[in-house]
């Protein structure tokens, strides 16, 4: 199951979004069609069941809604904000 680290802190909406990295202190912000792939892969259980969601909502076929829905989820993890939940490793936190 996809979900963002415990240093990541979210900020959704279908306008649009954000999520503060502890690691960084700094912001990465979405558009609101990155905002909604997140929204939705949060409340899934599965990446297949958000793609099914995303394509849903927007109208558009399975196949570049999971190409869309990817793209935002590696994005993420690639900035160690998400992990897909399988033996991820833990944040370090930062002492301020």
């Amino acid at each position: 199951m996809w979900q963002l680290h415990e240093t990541a802190h979210p900020v959704l909406t279908d306008e649009g979004g954000a999520i503060l990295s502890e690691q960084t202190g700094r912001w990465v912000y979405l558009t609101p069609t990155a905002s909604a792939a997140v929204m939705l892969l949060l409340a899934s259980t599965s990446e297949e069941e958000a793609v099914g969601y995303f394509a849903e909502r927007y109208g558009i076929g399975c196949g570049q809604a999971a190409s869309d829905v990817r793209t935002v989820a590696e994005a993420l993890a690639a900035q160690g904000l998400a992990h897909d939940g399988q033996a991820a490793e833990p944040p370090r936190r930062w002492k301020w």
